[in-house]
């Protein structure tokens, strides 16, 4: 069957006599309605095969062969033709996109974070804060020596097997370590996409796990956390980095990588992991239950990809249909925590590194030891909330690591279209967080402003090992807390209820969202069953079944970026 790259789609209303016509993405259909015979570039998904096939059958040219998908161009009347084609669900545009790291240091509010605010006479007022003295463990593949990384890379060592080198030759752990604390100054002649990490003024120590190829064992990476925790007060090590993963083959009671997480929390570090790139199937179909190892543990804060489609504003924000959603395999999680931008990310590249030596495209500018790349993936948003978790902690430096979640958590902002499961308690919001670690939990939302609009804060936080979907199904999932008890879980977070959704406010709006949709959001709606139960027969929009689980079954680490963005618009 062949099906077009579906982002944003207009469904026409016809009638029952009227023959069946593809859905047009929005740009797709204003391009029908002008009558023109200027050609739009459309992106038509099916076998290689089948599409030149297609290609020839209506005279258009193919310009670009993509994984599963071509790229044809086509005036208005040569699209009304290939809708009506049987074959063909969707037909979407091959749009402009622009990536740019500043719009991710605005729309996380990173940089109202670190401009900070004044008060009155000094009352109220919260320092600005940079990061400066936390240590930040990039477990990754090395981060290589670049302009906008001097003198911060406080310590080096490689776990890599048979490899003593903490050299990046793979390219993706400079890129991640930029995200967290690289210097924008380095970027000013050459490119104005990159306007600096998160948190530039934290100290990053390099520990190298995954090989020049970009894969690891997970054994070197428990080597790799023991160090860290061992080495946790020489580093001044209060987070860690791991946007890397492998597919949940066991609980995460019993899985190893997930043990050895808990254990680094337990000893008071912050760990940032990426929920996976296990979102959407080889053939464009959505995947439930993705989250990869260790995002499954309940210990770790886990980051979904956001597309911020490079605007700032937080209104078109969706959940990046690669980003893995929950529940976690075998216990049945509510997973990712929170999600950061991770679509076409500017970071910073390794010089002769494998990753843009493969995809040439991907370089944005520079050379040498100061250019710049882009990578999509929920490895470029794991870094985002390490880095805004540096932030927190520099400037509330008592912080436990599960109060800096319930900062991160109940800071954000709540995405109604992707759900718990897609994105979490939302979208991070580090100026609101920074707010809630200086002053505490309240019984009030807060309100904030992101990219010139109000944003109101989720006031939701989660602890799950398993029974929170269940709980919120049997209508005993939801604990609102009130201006009493909020201060109280703030100062002490065993209050928390564990499987529960703690609601910050008597009249949190979350708490009126019919369970189903409130976790699966806009995915609720392509099941039948008022419970959505792990493997329950789903289909989307376009008739498309909705899959269950992941793939891969080896116990190599996965880089998880991906170099182009399946995302259009």
């Amino acid at each position: 069957m062949v099906v077009a790259l579906l982002a944003t789609s207009v469904l026409g209303l016809r009638g029952a006599n009227e023959p069946r016509r593809a859905h047009l993405s929005s740009d797709l259909v204003a391009h029908v309605a002008q009558h023109t015979k200027a050609r739009a570039r459309v992106i038509v998904r099916g076998s290689e095969a089948g599409l030149d096939a297609l290609a020839a059958r209506h005279r258009l040219q193919i310009v670009a062969h993509l994984s599963g998908a071509a790229v044809v161009l086509a005036n208005s009347a040569e699209l009304e033709a290939l809708s009506a084609e049987s074959a063909i669900d969707n037909l979407s545009g091959d749009a402009v996109v622009r990536p740019s790291m500043s719009v991710s240091n605005q729309s996380t509010a990173a940089d109202q974070t670190r401009a900070g605010k004044p008060g009155l006479l000094g009352i109220g007022a919260i320092p600005g804060v940079n990061g400066q003295g936390i240590g930040v463990a990039v477990v990754d593949s090395g981060i290589a020596g670049h302009s906008a990384l001097a003198n911060k890379v406080v310590a080096n060592i490689s776990f890599v097997s048979g490899d003593s080198s903490v050299n990046d030759g793979f390219g993706h752990g400079t890129h991640v370590a930029g995200i967290i604390a690289g210097n924008a100054g380095s970027a000013k002649n050459v490119t104005s996409l990159y306007t600096g990490g998160i948190a530039p003024g934290v100290q990053l120590v390099n520990v190298r796990v995954l090989g020049n190829d970009g894969s690891g064992h997970v054994s070197d990476v428990i080597n790799a956390l023991e160090w860290v925790i061992a080495h946790k007060q020489q580093y001044n090590i209060r987070v860690i980095n791991l946007s890397l993963g492998h597919p949940v083959m066991e609980s995460c009671t019993t899985d190893p990588l997930c043990q050895e997480v808990g254990k680094a929390v337990q000893a008071g570090i912050v760990v940032a992991a990426a929920a996976g790139n296990y979102g959407m199937s080889a053939d464009g179909k959505t995947i439930l239950g993705g989250i990869a190892s260790p995002g499954n543990s309940p210990y770790a804060i886990t980051v979904g990809a956001l597309n911020t489609w490079s605007t700032v504003a937080r209104t078109d924000d969706t959940v990046a249909t690669f980003s893995s959603r929950g529940p976690t395999a075998y216990d049945l999680a509510v997973k990712p925590d929170v999600a950061a931008p991770g679509v076409k990310i500017i970071s910073l590249q390794a010089n002769n590194s494998l990753l843009p030596t493969l995809y040439p495209t991907i370089h944005v500018a520079g050379t040498g030891t100061n250019a710049y790349m882009y990578l999509s993936g929920s490895s470029m948003a794991a870094p985002m909330v390490s880095g805004g978790v540096a932030l927190l902690l520099q400037g509330t430096p008592g912080l436990t690591p599960s109060q800096v979640k319930l900062a991160v958590q109940n800071g954000a902002t709540f995405m109604a279209d992707a759900g718990l499961m897609g994105g979490g308690a939302g979208s991070v919001n580090f100026w609101a967080s920074r707010k809630i670690a200086a002053n505490g939990l309240t019984g009030s939302l807060l309100n904030t402003v992101v990219g010139g609009l109000a944003t109101t804060t989720s006031g939701a936080s989660f602890w799950d090992a398993g029974t929170l979907g269940f709980r919120l199904y049997g209508g005993l999932g939801i604990r609102l807390l009130s201006a009493l008890e909020a201060p109280l879980v703030w100062l002490n977070p065993s209050l928390l209820h564990y499987g529960d959704l703690n609601l910050i406010g008597l009249t949190n709006p979350l708490a009126s969202i019919q369970p189903k949709r409130l976790q699966y959001g806009g995915l609720a709606a392509y099941c039948d069953y008022e419970t959505i139960l792990w493997g329950t027969s789903m289909r989307d929009a376009s008739g498309q079944t909705i899959l269950w689980g992941t793939s891969g079954n080896d116990e190599t680490i996965l880089w998880g970026t991906t170099a182009t963005s399946p995302d259009a618009r």
